[in-house]
């Protein structure tokens, strides 16, 4: 009771003192057209209608047309018509996130959907659509960061306030490798954002994977495939907000989204809905300027906060690496994580092409002894693929090539070694010490404590 009435006394003073309301003249697909309204509305704002049966529908504005307010819901629009009265709402959308959040979850308006009950609100608003922080006034990325997984730790090290893409086609283990470092990470706080998935994978994720112990110092949003497209794409935006706040309390946060594919898919819906033409691959440009507006929030804080470490899955359509989504991310993001379907398909998880990804924060975050043994395995990894069909087929001869035949001797254990369970962690000293008694050099003492 107590927290319903904190939220209530915080509501009423967020009330306005006056009200303006609209009309519907027209409805078109998901558009709802919206006159009466000039000079109180910009895009972005939301506003309510009032639709039969004492439904209100809360909108988006996405354009103006010929006077009128053009208007998206984030629900079905059953009982809009000609006629209804649109009420306009806060200019600026905000959430209220607070430390009860964690251990929540909740969707694209922030309201909780895990039968918990009521969420305290806090007491400062974060707004959805908010700017990173200068370039000049962030600092630079801070120490390694540990997730986990072997793969990743070893040969594409991370740093904090870094951002890393996950690139792979439908079915090759996204997902399972985002559950992984959610669940195993050294992060203070994850933040996960569930964009545009399938509903029946929340639970399984939340209760599975995460676990109770995960859970506690998480905080997940939803927003499922069968949403809206204005939702799922909010529920990108409520995903940052939520990051931005536990950063703003000077804590590391890991922020996954899965994924920004799904992101740029619902984006590309509001725009061709708003009438703006298509330009590559039916994306409109709108597109490709949300993409770094919502990536570029992820990253080191300013001085006195902490930072965002973002790690953003992207769906390849198709299994091709260069359609305009994923290039468009890579070129944004500090390095990409490459998971290979033919990898998975020979029973290989997780499916990491170490050889095809790269963190650009490595080699400097390492320390000479570090970088020695990853630069060694890889070019063992890059001599036997080399020669990966002549070797398959039988067509390669022992004793033809030294290089050849000592990459065929290393390459069992490596591959042994890339591979992990879901259950199974691996922190940073010990996947660097593993590896190194593979190839048998000498343990690695440890990096660089500070970063780049």
């Amino acid at each position: 009771m107590a927290v319903l009435f904190d939220n209530i006394v915080r509501e009423v003073g967020r009330l306005p003192d006056h009200r303006i309301f609209g009309r519907v003249t027209n409805v078109v697909g998901l558009l709802i057209e919206v006159g009466g309204v000039e000079g109180h509305l910009s895009v972005g704002d939301h506003c309510e209608v009032h639709a039969r049966s004492a439904r209100r529908l809360v909108c988006e504005v996405v354009g103006f047309r010929g006077g009128q307010a053009l208007l998206m819901p984030f629900g079905p629009l059953e009982g809009v018509g000609a006629g209804c009265r649109a009420e306009i709402g806060v200019t600026e959308p905000a959430i209220y996130p607070g430390p009860e959040w964690l251990g929540r979850v909740v969707d694209g308006f922030g309201r909780p959907v895990d039968g918990k009950g009521p969420l305290q609100t806090g007491p400062r608003p974060y707004p959805i659509r908010n700017r990173p922080p200068s370039a000049h006034s962030r600092q630079r990325v801070g120490a390694k960061i540990d997730l986990g997984v072997r793969a990743i730790n070893t040969f594409l090290t991370c740093c904090r306030g870094q951002r890393m893409g996950i690139f792979s086609g439908s079915g090759v283990g996204k997902s399972t490798l985002l559950s992984m470092m959610a669940r195993h990470t050294e992060a203070q706080v994850s933040v996960i954002g569930l964009i545009g998935e399938r509903g029946r994978e929340a639970r399984e994720f939340i209760e599975d994977d995460l676990g109770p112990e995960g859970m506690a110092r998480s905080v997940v949003i939803v927003a499922t495939s069968d949403e809206p497209p204005l939702m799922r794409r909010q529920a990108a935006y409520v995903t940052m907000a939520v990051s931005e706040y536990f950063r703003d309390q000077n804590q590391d946060v890991l922020c996954l989204m899965d994924s920004v594919t799904r992101f740029a898919m619902a984006q590309r819906e509001i725009s061709l809905s708003a009438g703006e033409p298509p330009a590559s691959k039916g994306y409109t440009p709108s597109v490709f300027s949300e993409l770094p507006s919502l990536l570029e929030r992820a990253g080191p804080g300013q001085a006195g906060q902490g930072s965002i470490s973002g790690l953003f899955t992207v769906l390849v359509e198709g299994d091709d690496h260069n359609e305009p989504i994923s290039d468009a991310v890579r070129g944004i993001l500090d390095g990409h994580i490459v998971l290979d379907r033919s990898i998975a398909e020979r029973g290989r998880y997780p499916p990491v092409n170490v050889l095809r990804s790269v963190s650009r924060t490595m080699p400097a975050c390492n320390s000479e002894a570090e970088n020695a043994v990853v630069a060694r395995a890889r070019q063992l990894l890059a001599t036997y693929e080399d020669m990966a069909e002549l070797i398959r087929l039988g067509a390669y001869r022992q004793g033809s090539d030294a290089g050849v035949d000592e990459a065929i001797r290393y390459y069992p254990a490596i591959e042994a070694f890339l591979a992990q369970t879901k259950r199974d962690r691996t922190d940073l000293a010990a996947g660097y010490a593993g590896l190194a008694e593979i190839l048998g050099l000498p343990a690695p003492a440890g990096g660089a404590p500070t970063g780049r």
